[in-house]
């Protein structure tokens, strides 16, 4: 399948309004690339594999549409593009051109558009759930093999993890995940019973079970962690029992503290951004053993002071503190 795109600069403060008016003649899913930082609830949203602070915000928006071109129709007739299809009737790019373009300019009369222009783009033919795969190759953290499910082994004489994270979640290669799985090497005992916070894709929690943990509980908001997981959990031989998956927010919602239970967990690990884990850690210390371990990552350097400081007021013992990249992982112990 082929798509045009029709490609808007503009400003961040249009965004909306240009969205939604152009959802009235059609246009859907909009696709929008600015500097714009993440708010305050986005961030308690971000789980695994977490980006540094972006570019600063130059306050200017790309919004990009994707129209399907009609299979087969080759170029319309007087148009320098292929036949399109919008609202389900054939029309041209021309005429949707001219249709945007008069909906920018009637938005100019009465509100900032920033420079309002539209460009014309044809797309290749892709695969858009399944393009990522071609930035995700198989690699190793230590001894640990990661492999996606559309790659062969390469090298033998690891201990292989199978993981697709699919498009909602991380692969495992990021500093903070790894910093993470060493941590869980380090701790993990037969008797373990563990707690992953925001589990994703359940890298950790599966690489927990394959360390030789008994069993795991993750947590995430995002429902789609639910077929990331159950997939996941197939590709590594884990069984249902081992490894259960609990969707809400453990931080605010006593139901699923209750579900998870209270001095239960040998280990909490939590691969979040630093400012949800000042919220998360007051509130995990009732779910962690006394003695047991908690692992955080996620924590960009300038944020160290804030987590450690976090950990020590929630009354736990910091035992170690250490750094990949720019980003750290603070790992403490209930007394």
């Amino acid at each position: 399948m082929k798509w045009t795109k029709f490609k808007i600069k503009t400003i961040t403060e249009a965004e909306d309004i240009i969205i939604s008016t152009l959802y009235d003649i059609g246009l859907e899913g909009a696709q929008i690339e600015d500097k714009v930082p993440l708010t305050a609830l986005e961030k308690e949203q971000m789980f695994v594999d977490i980006l540094p602070d972006g570019p600063e915000d130059d306050g200017i928006a790309w919004l990009s549409f994707f129209v399907e071109e009609k299979e087969g129709s080759g170029q319309a007739e007087g148009s320098g593009y292929p036949l399109l299809i919008l609202n389900g009737e054939d029309t041209t790019a021309e005429t949707i051109l001219e249709n945007v373009k008069g909906e920018l300019e009637e938005l100019r009369s009465f509100m900032d558009i920033g420079e309002g222009t539209v460009a014309i783009e044809e797309t290749e033919d892709i695969d858009w759930i399944n393009n990522w795969k071609q930035y995700f190759h198989q690699f190793t953290i230590d001894d640990v093999l990661v492999v996606p499910s559309w790659e062969k082994i390469e090298t033998e004489g690891k201990m292989v993890l199978h993981i697709d994270p699919g498009t909602a979640f991380g692969t495992g290669m990021h500093d903070t995940t790894q910093l993470c799985i060493r941590a869980l090497r380090k701790f993990i005992t037969e008797e373990t019973v563990l707690l992953d916070v925001g589990t994703g894709s359940g890298i950790l929690a599966i690489l927990s079970i394959m360390f030789g943990a008994r069993k795991a509980l993750g947590t995430d908001l995002d429902p789609c962690a639910v077929e990331a997981v159950r997939e996941n959990k197939e590709a590594n031989g884990i069984k249902d029992e081992d490894f259960q998956l609990i969707i809400g927010n453990i931080i605010t919602d006593k139901e699923v503290q209750d579900r998870a239970g209270y001095e239960c967990y040998d280990i909490v690990v939590a691969n979040i951004l630093a400012e949800v884990l000042e919220g998360l850690t007051p509130v995990i210390v009732h779910q962690l053993k006394k003695g047991g371990i908690y692992i955080t990552s996620g924590i960009i350097d300038d944020k160290e002071e804030k987590v450690v400081e976090a950990v020590k007021a929630a009354g736990l013992e910091v035992l170690e503190v250490n750094y990949q990249g720019e980003w750290v992982s603070v790992i403490a112990r209930k007394k």
